[in-house]
């Protein structure tokens, strides 16, 4: 699944993407804590990783693993 960035707040390391249907998806720190990346910038697309539970486990680069 890939999205947009929508929001991001660097101190909480949280925010908000826009899929390629139109919903938004908000994820945690954890998941841009797994990405291993520093920083979100708005605009950017991103590869989702859902979890088994619908939340969203990684949010990565597309192309970087």
């Amino acid at each position: 699944m890939q999205g947009t960035v929508a929001t991001f707040d660097q101190d909480t390391r949280s925010g908000t993407l826009l899929l390629d249907d139109g919903s938004e998806l908000a994820f945690g720190s954890g998941a841009f804590d797994r990405s291993g990346l520093r920083l979100l910038r708005l605009g950017q697309r991103v590869v989702v990783e859902p979890d088994s539970d619908g939340s969203i486990r990684r949010v990565a680069i597309p192309g970087v693993a």
